[in-house]
């Protein structure tokens, strides 16, 4: 960001910060809570000199303070509030003793200083928070480059969705990486979440593409990576993973590690691709033993393949039914790879009301020639 872009905000740190957004039951309460305040304020007008409610305009400045990052913004709903105050004590409430209005002023400066005092420490937070999340989503963006969208007879889509709107930070990787040996694609799926998944989606992804341009067979590559996963000091933390290549001619390979099988949809019905054999994840093998083994497959023109992790596959329903991915698949109409991730992502939010439970990777190609 260059330096005329820059500005100050409340808080007095540089930089913009996403606009503020109240949940709807936040704005609702605050509504009732304003409501009240009008409320008190016409019945101590019409209540005549003998009765006061006007130490309850001190809740002026705290109704005021949630909708803002500016501390201003208490401090003036709070001088309003004095205002009224000294008008109603005045002009209505002349039979009351002075103590009584001392002490509604004095309660509004106190309730406007402390909203104000609140409003800043919770903007100073937002602003370390939002830098923190930044940073880790720079991070990631490191770790997964963007694919070209077209390589040779593929066209290439990706879409990543964290579990929680908050998040910017997972353990689901992707790479795409031409090779001597065709174009080779990794998908995969760290167990867990957080800083410790994305540091070992770093070393796999790390090892697929050291290996992808010296190891020409698929599932030696696999186990390369299966073993460099069990060398490292976390060997609990293991790593669904799904390896394709796509060679210039011939049929396409697939290594599946303990992944989700990739769909294939071609003239409108869609199958899984099921390697020769169960394999584990990697960093499991020498404790699950098994090889892995290489399946092929000969794509056509217009086939689209989807690669997906479980955080599609297993989104629920108020129902608990999980989402049927196949089935959805067959149904979209659209073939350009980027707009059919659109409408599958938008499909399985409409399926899970209450949002993803696990973060969701897509990889989507298609056969154009």
């Amino acid at each position: 960001m260059s330096a005329h872009s820059k500005h100050v905000n409340a808080d007095g740190s540089h930089g913009p910060l996403p606009p503020l957004h109240l949940p709807r039951r936040t704005r609702m309460l605050l509504w009732a809570a304003l409501l009240v305040l009008v409320g008190a304020v016409a019945a101590d007008v019409l209540a005549g000199p003998g009765v006061t409610l006007t130490p309850m305009l001190a809740v002026t400045p705290m109704v005021s303070a949630p909708a803002t990052r500016n501390p201003r913004v208490p401090l003036a709903t709070g001088a309003v509030a004095a205002v009224m105050a000294v008008l109603i004590a005045y002009f209505v409430d002349v039979a009351l003793p002075i103590s009584v209005h001392v002490a509604s002023l004095l309660s509004i400066v106190a309730a406007s200083l402390a909203s104000a005092a609140t409003v800043a420490l919770m903007a100073s937070r937002e602003r370390e928070l939002f830098h923190v999340r930044n940073v880790a989503e720079a991070a990631q963006r490191a770790l997964l480059r963007p694919p070209p969208e077209r390589i040779g007879q593929l066209r290439i889509a990706v879409r990543y969705t964290a579990a929680a709107a908050e998040s910017r930070i997972g353990g689901d990787l992707y790479e795409v990486t031409e090779t001597a040996y065709g174009v080779r694609i990794l998908l995969g799926d760290v167990q867990g979440h957080g800083l410790a998944a994305v540091e070992t989606a770093a070393d796999v992804l790390g090892a697929f593409r050291a290996g992808s341009r010296i190891v020409a067979d698929l599932a030696q590559l696999a186990e390369r990576m299966d073993r460099i996963q069990a060398s490292h000091a976390m060997q609990e933390r293991f790593v669904t993973a799904l390896l394709l290549e796509v060679p210039p001619t011939g049929p396409a390979k697939f290594v599946n590690c303990g992944h989700p099988p990739p769909l294939l949809r071609r003239a409108g019905r869609v199958v899984e691709l099921k390697p020769p054999a169960a394999a584990p994840p990697l960093g499991l093998r020498h404790l699950a033993g098994g090889r892995y083994q290489a399946g092929l497959f000969e794509p056509r023109r217009g086939d689209l393949l989807l690669l997906h992790t479980d955080g599609v596959s297993e989104a629920r329903d108020r129902a608990d039914r999980f989402y049927p991915l196949a089935e959805r698949l067959a149904a979209l109409r659209a073939s350009a790879p980027e707009d059919l991730l659109d409408l599958l992502l938008a499909d399985v939010g409409r399926w899970a009301e209450h949002g993803l439970t696990d973060d969701a990777a897509l990889l989507a190609l298609r056969w154009d020639r």
